[in-house]
């Protein structure tokens, strides 16, 4: 299933036409949780994102293994595809649009938790629409923070970001630090340091994929009450204790 933007037209110019597009993967039976998955992009540009491009093709992966292990235990998992390929200053574009595919879920998903991942400039919108009322987790994969980036918004939720230690895009060093700065302030902060990745997720591909997606069914279980054995043990199994020193390096 598939719902296309609904709001009125965007900037002027190229992309004034683009539509954010949110592809569905339903649960099967009753929807007990909802994964949000969040895609990169750059710093600026109103260029229209197209399925073809590699930062949206790049969290399928993530998306598909998300309702491969939840689907049948009640996890639906919403994909969007941004309207523009930037983040755009102030404009904070990828924020407009989770916002909006978070306004659908809450109508049709009223009161369920939902659970972010996002990946670059996708974890960070992730991290600063974690204050929505029905967001309970966020995994934020090789984000793009800086000192600015606000902690308030993660207060009450469970955070992992993980961060390949050859990152030449995004900032290992501001990552840890954000996680620093919200631990105390969300419910929990695991934060991943993995040793030779970059940023691209391309080097221990199977690792970052078993964090993110496990780290989201085990939430997904804690919440909705499901055992989800497998997925969800492999992440505690990773990082046996919540709430470890930070960073755990692997």
């Amino acid at each position: 299933m598939r719902k296309i933007d609904d709001r009125g037209p965007g900037v002027a110019g190229p992309g004034a036409a683009a539509k954010a597009v949110l592809s569905i993967a339903g649960a099967s039976g009753e929807t007990r949780g909802v994964a949000l998955v969040l895609h990169g992009g750059r710093s600026n540009s109103f260029e229209s994102v197209r399925g073809r491009h590699l930062s949206p093709a790049r969290m399928l992966p993530f998306a598909r293994a998300l309702h491969t292990g939840g689907g049948p235990h009640g996890l639906a998992v919403w994909t969007l595809r941004n309207r523009y390929r930037g983040w755009n200053g102030a404009d904070m574009s990828p924020v407009q649009d989770a916002q909006w595919a978070l306004s659908h879920i809450s109508r049709e998903h009223p009161g369920v938790p939902v659970y972010l991942l996002g990946h670059s400039m996708g974890g960070l919108t992730a991290l600063c629409v974690a204050d929505h009322p029905q967001v309970e987790a966020v995994a934020a994969l090789a984000p793009w923070l800086n000192a600015e980036t606000p902690v308030e918004r993660v207060a009450g939720r469970r955070i992992l970001i993980v961060h390949g230690t050859e990152d030449r895009w995004t900032s290992p060093a501001n990552s840890l630090a954000y996680a620093r700065r919200a631990d105390g302030v969300a419910e929990s902060v695991d934060y991943v340091a993995l040793k030779g990745a970059g940023h691209f997720m391309v080097r221990r591909v199977g690792l970052w994929n078993s964090l993110a997606n496990g780290f989201i069914l085990d939430a997904f279980a804690g919440s909705s009450g499901r055992d989800l054995k497998g997925s969800a043990d492999s992440f505690r199994s990773l990082i046996p204790a919540a709430g470890a020193s930070l960073p755990v390096v692997l």
